[in-house]
């Protein structure tokens, strides 16, 4: 892509997001560990449910010594709705490492970044654009959607490229100084016009730059997805009910595994018990749940 069409395609997309960007909380911050908050909820959850969630998380959790010394089990209550619960324990882990051996600071380099629990390529670029200093990219779905389209004919519109060719892209287009706001406006373009079903190329800022516009066909994949389960009902399910029967209690003790069986499973019996305390040893290694009692017999959230 030549330099006068990356000039082109980075101002018509930031002209748009001038005056169609989404008002988010999130984007009226500078502070790092509100930044981050919302990067982690927004990690496989969609924008309107986090929308309700990241106020009421703030409130709880204002910055990183708050979320550090609270305990494990509030935070995973104050995940309550946002589902990919280990998320939740992520975040706690790393507002930890943060107050433990970086002074309450985020640090501000990528390789110190990336250590952290819960912080990939993506997140760790983009609290680095933050500033505005440094020249981040950031590619998650929605980019890499866009750059799949734009540059290159494709022929549906579940076609994509290699994760590695959008970063190479990504890299090419940021602009420096003003990284942030530019990441945002792709991720906007992505998914708001550029959607994965049924992109809206009338009302795109690049349509006219766009390779595939003319001739990519709507079709919807869906991809088999084998993982365990039971009773017909993927194990992550099952989990997920877990915890939430957990969360039930507001921290007030636990309950017995054979009265948790019998709530996640409507007819639990005997023969069942082999597979949730697989499932709860699971959820155990993953730091949501943890066994009371000499025998382990009662369960509460970690």
């Amino acid at each position: 892509m030549g330099p006068k069409r990356r000039h082109r395609i980075r101002k018509a997309i930031l002209q748009w997001y001038g005056t169609c960007g989404r008002e988010l909380p999130w984007r009226k911050t500078k502070n790092p560990y509100r930044v981050l908050v919302s990067e982690i909820m927004l990690q496989q959850t969609q924008v309107h449910r986090v929308l309700q969630k990241y106020p009421q998380f703030l409130r709880r959790f204002p910055d990183f010594p708050s979320l550090a010394h609270g305990r494990r089990s509030n935070v995973i209550l104050a995940w309550r709705g946002m589902g990919y619960n280990n998320r939740a324990v992520r975040l706690h882990l790393l507002a930890r490492q943060v107050v433990e051996k970086h002074h309450g600071r985020l640090p501000s380099s990528y390789e110190e970044l990336i250590q952290l629990p819960g912080i990939g390529r993506c997140t760790a670029n983009a609290l680095l654009s933050l500033g505005g200093r440094n020249a981040a990219a950031v590619v998650d779905i929605n980019v890499r959607r866009v750059f799949s389209r734009v540059p290159f004919a494709m022929d549906t519109t579940a076609d994509l490229i290699p994760e590695k060719v959008a970063w190479t892209i990504a890299e090419e287009l940021v602009p420096r100084g003003n990284a942030y706001t530019w990441n945002q406006a792709l991720m906007d373009l992505g998914a708001t016009i550029c959607t994965k079903s049924a992109p809206k190329c009338g009302d795109c800022p690049v349509a006219k730059f766009c390779s595939s516009r003319k001739h990519m066909r709507p079709i919807r994949v869906r991809l088999s997805r084998s993982e365990p389960s039971y009773g017909g009902i993927p194990n992550r399910i099952h989990r997920g009910k877990i915890v939430e029967e957990l969360r039930r209690l507001n921290g007030k003790g636990g309950i017995t595994r054979e009265t948790l069986g019998k709530r996640v499973l409507t007819k639990y019996t005997s023969h069942n018990e082999k597979w949730l305390k697989g499932i709860l040893a699971g959820l155990e290694k993953d730091g949501l749940v943890k066994a009371l009692g000499k025998n382990g017999e009662r369960i509460s959230l970690a």
